[in-house]
């Protein structure tokens, strides 16, 4: 996968952490906030990374599009922190959203009906929230929306679009499969599926309702979403022609994850790891530019 660079960058990284109230289920979806501003970076410390960005800095003056990243299942925002930032200096606003009981510290909702059905209403929520909070709502061009999600958030992203899924077996206390009503959230414009995990739209007719532009990234050896993950995409969706579907060449499921420092690389750190011989901080660079390619181009 290559593609010109964006050299240059308009703005700095401004970052701020948020807890937004999440009534209908009664507890906080944490967000990570980047953004453009004036503010000069200062190399920064977040959980175990280091993230060069301009802590709870002003906004730049917008408009500015809105990007929504949802993370894969049992993960963490941070896991997505160099997109995030990048998407930032290039003039959007991203907000990175820790999924309640999917995530890294608290996993009990994972391969649960309760986590297909909450997923995507974070993501409404999230959106509800940038558009009325008064520091960011004037700043966002809420004709332009799109959401990333990789893997599992993958499976968010195209029911948020209007994908009608129905769930596993193992998902349910009865050992039934049920196709769930999951609200379609229109101001969504464009996805951006990163080894997505689709398992659940198998049925027929399960996307025909996703009639948006799609960038969808798959790796050549992902074992845990492998081809025909994307292979349900691109033959179910109302207009094949709206998804652009890039495969990366030795590239892993993890791969999309930003690249963790070397104190965390290990072989029992499933994430941390890539085929043999692929660069992942090189592979991250292509992929950075490909995104921000695909959102210009979207709109």
């Amino acid at each position: 996968m290559h593609i010109r660079k964006h050299e240059r960058q308009s703005f700095y990284a401004g970052c701020q952490f948020v807890d937004i109230e999440d009534q209908a289920n009664e507890h906080a979806l944490p967000l990570l906030i980047m953004y453009p501003t004036y503010k000069e970076e200062q190399v920064e410390k977040m959980g175990p990374y280091t993230v060069s960005a301009a802590q709870n800095a002003p906004l730049s003056n917008g408009p500015f599009p809105l990007v929504i990243i949802s993370h894969g299942d049992g993960s963490t925002p941070l896991a997505y922190r160099t997109i995030a930032q990048f998407l930032a200096r290039n003039g959007f606003i991203v907000g990175v959203l820790q999924h309640p009981f999917n995530n890294r510290e608290n996993n009990t909702l994972s391969g649960t009906i309760d986590n297909l059905k909450n997923r995507p209403t974070h993501i409404r929520t999230v959106i509800d929230w940038f558009l009325k909070e008064h520091s960011f709502s004037s700043y966002i061009k809420s004709n332009n929306i799109s959401l990333i999600g990789h893997s599992m958030g993958g499976y968010t992203a195209l029911a948020v679009a209007g994908g009608v899924p129905t769930s596993f077996p193992s998902e349910s206390l009865d050992q039934k499969p049920y196709c769930l009503s999951v609200d379609h959230d229109k101001r969504v414009q464009s996805l951006i599926l990163l080894a997505p995990a689709t398992g659940w739209f198998r049925e027929r007719g399960a996307l025909e309702d996703v009639n948006i532009p799609i960038l969808m990234i798959t790796g050549e050896k992902d074992t845990i979403t492998p081809s025909f993950h994307g292979e349900f995409v691109l033959n179910s969706v109302s207009d094949a022609e709206k998804v652009q579907h890039i495969v990366v060449e030795n590239g892993g499921h993890f791969s999309f994850l930003s690249p963790f420092p070397d104190f965390m690389k290990s072989p029992t750190f499933l994430p941390s790891q890539d085929p043999e011989d692929f660069n992942r901080k090189e592979f991250h660079e292509d992929l950075q530019n490909t995104i921000l390619d695909f959102l210009l181009r979207s709109f």
